[in-house]
């Protein structure tokens, strides 16, 4: 990104991008003073979507970037919250992520991927069998439970834009007895992922933590391991020809509901208080140029969110492709609730023996006091 700000600048003089990577608190006290940045490119999230909600950016709609936009990404988007009658931001940057598995362990085992959950709980005892750990789990980090095993499981399970649609219908009226909860509606996931930790990871997995499951997982530990695209550049420190693929978490009974983890990892926006709209917009077109954010995404192994883009074709991340292109796709639970309820801690009590009902009726408490102190629509 350096090298197209500074590509940018050297194709015109007429303005100077200058790249600022603070961070989003930083962007937002730039908000509060009237002095936000030109254009932003972030990581879109609750904490991204207040700017939505307040309609604080700008319409992107009539730009051509818009207009080559994947509108199969805009139900994403707008899950967050949105601005009625404007498109406040644009993906730039899709990160998909699902089970990554070692895919000579498999062959030498004579295992399929597999496509059901019995199928799954069937490829987990074959392994045991042999002596062989069917996941390696790093439960001392709580991120890797909480974009892992949870969003995994409850995304494989259920349909999570609906769940999250009615839920914020539902309002401040949420617990055990209400028409969607998390005790309610999440409790099947849940029981089925405590089954895969309690039962097939690696028995000090409580004391490991990210780089440890990487070197581990890179040497062969474990023919499974739930982590994103970002670790395969860490595996390949310690082990660079090592014939990895990736496949969705199946959870249920049909192959059907298998879908794959996304996150918007970068969208693009332009702040109303934008002193140089013009020459944002210049720039928002530069970036969108498909050459640029194809490249961009190949080097992050991201899939491009405009249309006629060309697939990924790391053979890693091969596996996805086929759920990414025919929408079967699902945003994470665990960032899809503000940063107030913490679902990584969450997630991580429930692995180490909490009582995931407690702990979902918790986070149903939770919900229902941020909503009753929302302003109310209309």
């Amino acid at each position: 990104m350096s090298k197209v700000v500074a590509d940018y600048n050297a194709s015109q003089d007429k303005v100077e991008v200058v790249m600022d990577t603070s961070g989003v608190d930083v962007v937002s006290a730039s908000f509060v003073r009237g002095n936000p940045p030109d254009i932003m490119l972030a990581n879109y999230n609750y904490e991204i979507a207040r700017f939505v909600e307040r309609c604080a950016l700008s319409d992107l709609s009539g730009t051509e970037a818009a207009a080559e936009s994947d509108q199969n990404l805009q139900p994403l988007i707008d899950q967050y919250g949105k601005c009625d009658g404007r498109i406040s931001a644009l993906p730039y940057s899709v990160m998909a992520a699902s089970v990554i598995y070692n895919t000579q362990i498999f062959a030498d085992n004579g295992l399929e991927v597999p496509t059901t959950w019995d199928e799954l709980i069937a490829v987990c005892e074959k392994l045991k069998a042999a002596g062989i750990t069917p996941f390696y789990a790093t439960f001392k980090d709580d991120w890797t439970i909480g974009q892992g095993w949870y969003d995994y499981s409850v995304g494989g399970s259920l349909d999570v834009l609906d769940f999250f649609e009615r839920l914020r219908a539902q309002g401040a009226d949420v617990g055990s007895g209400s028409p969607v909860s998390f005790e309610n509606d999440f409790s099947g996931a849940t029981d089925k992922m405590l089954q895969l930790t309690s039962t097939y990871t690696n028995p000090d997995a409580d004391s490991r933590g990210y780089g440890d499951g990487n070197l581990a997982f890179a040497k062969g530990q474990a023919a499974m391991y739930l982590q994103g695209p970002w670790a395969f550049s860490e595996i390949a420190k310690t082990a660079p020809d090592l014939k990895l693929g990736t496949f969705p978490l199946p959870m249920t009974a049909d192959p059907d509901d298998r879908k794959v983890r996304v996150n918007m990892d970068l969208a693009a926006m332009i702040p109303e208080g934008s002193r140089h709209q013009e020459a944002a917009r210049d720039f928002l077109e530069y970036l969108f140029v498909p050459e640029r954010i194809e490249a961009y995404n190949a080097s992050q192994l991201g899939f491009t969110p405009i249309t006629g883009a060309a697939e990924p074709d790391d053979p890693r991340i091969a596996g996805m492709i086929p759920f990414y292109n025919a929408g079967e796709i699902y945003q994470g639970p665990s960032v899809l609730v503000p940063k107030t309820i913490p679902v990584f801690n969450y997630a991580q009590a429930m692995v180490f023996g909490d009582s995931p009902t407690s702990i979902l009726r918790t986070m149903d408490q939770d919900w229902a006091r941020l909503a009753f102190r929302q302003p109310k629509e209309g």
